[in-house]
Parts: structure tokens; sequence; C-alpha cells
């Protein structure tokens, strides 16, 4: 009767140890568009901070800024394209 309980003790011993082990699953992934909308958000946020980092330049002047924002805008809207075709 001792072995048996003791043997008992080990075997429910060993099952929480083994099912303690397990690695938790994996989160899911996030879906296509998700990815599309945070991509698209941190671009957006990326683009502003540059728009404002240009305008508030202390030594370019007004012709530098202008030939800044529009390769900043074609560079923003050729991302903006390619997310698109995601």
């Amino acid at each position: 009767m001792k072995k048996l309980f003791i043997s008992a003790i080990l075997l429910v011993g060993l099952s929480m140890n083994v099912s303690a082990q397990r690695h938790p699953s994996p989160p899911p992934h996030p879906s296509k568009s998700e990815l599309v909308s945070t991509k698209s958000h941190e671009l957006d946020k990326r683009y502003n901070a540059e728009k404002k980092a240009i305008l508030n330049h202390p030594l370019a002047t007004k012709k530098m800024k202008q030939e800044q924002l529009k390769a900043l805008n074609e560079k923003y809207r050729s991302q903006k394209r390619l997310l698109k075709k995601m």
C-alpha cells in the first residue's frame, strides 16, 4: 500500500512537471489588413516628423525647403502606393 501511494505521488508530480514545461502557444499572426494599417500609421508618423523637421530648419532657405518637401512628398506617395499593392 505504501509503494502504491508513493508511486501515485511520483506519477502526479512528474505529470505536473511535464505540463509546466510546455511552451505557451505563440500569439496569432496579425491579418494582412492589420499589418498594412500599422505600417501605414508608422509611415504617416515618420512623414509628419520629417516634414516638421524640414519646415523648422533654421538655416534652410524657402526654396530649399520647397525642394525637400517635394522630394519627401514623392517618396511618401511611392511608399503609400507600395503599401496599397500588398
